[in-house]
């Protein structure tokens, strides 16, 4: 008997392992989206002044923050969407706001007006290809010196090829993270669930 009750112990204990882990995962992913949620009305807000998709305003803060107003990345940038001090003050100067600190950036409102300011001139930017997203996304990674380098032959129009052609490892994982994210989006929106 003890031999039988092993196999049904055991189908117990993985029962209650999947459980576990897909009760963690329901937990994590609630957690994720009450994150996505609570700034959403900034983002959307910001991205509606400089016509930007606010879906591509979203994927860009999630790529660069997850979603927390307080992130500081390695080279001084800050807030949700990780704007640097000299973009920070760009999008300042082009608002005429006086006096400004580019701490002022961890207020999620003012940090998603920036970052929303430097996505859209970005976009314009590559207008004449034929997705400037992904151009963009590279250039507010890593900064047109290096979106110039990468987009010679077919890649000054052919998103795809240019997107093969970008020369840093971790450049061309961020762009094509934030497209899929931008595609999810999308695709959620298109179901009502967005």
């Amino acid at each position: 008997m003890f031999c039988y009750s092993l196999p049904v112990k055991r189908r117990h204990a993985v029962a209650l392992i999947f459980v576990f882990l897909l009760s963690s995962a329901a937990a994590y992913l609630w957690w994720q989206n009450r994150l996505e949620k609570r700034f959403l009305p900034q983002l959307e807000a910001a991205a509606q002044r400089y016509s930007v998709d606010p879906l591509l305003v979203r994927a860009v803060a999630w790529r660069e923050s997850r979603f927390k107003a307080d992130a500081r990345g390695s080279r001084g940038e800050i807030g949700l969407m990780q704007v640097q001090e000299v973009t920070a003050q760009e999008w300042a100067d082009a608002e005429h706001v006086l006096a400004f600190e580019h701490a002022a950036c961890l207020d999620p409102g003012t940090n998603a007006l920036a970052g929303a300011y430097y996505l859209g001139k970005l976009l314009k930017r590559y207008s004449g290809t034929d997705d400037p997203v992904p151009y963009a996304l590279a250039d507010y990674n890593a900064g047109r010196g290096n979106v110039l380098k990468w987009n010679g032959g077919s890649a000054v129009t052919n998103s795809a090829a240019f997107v093969q052609q970008i020369g840093f490892p971790s450049t061309r994982r961020y762009v094509q993270s934030v497209m899929r994210r931008y595609a999810l989006y999308r695709l959620l929106a298109r179901a009502g669930l967005a």
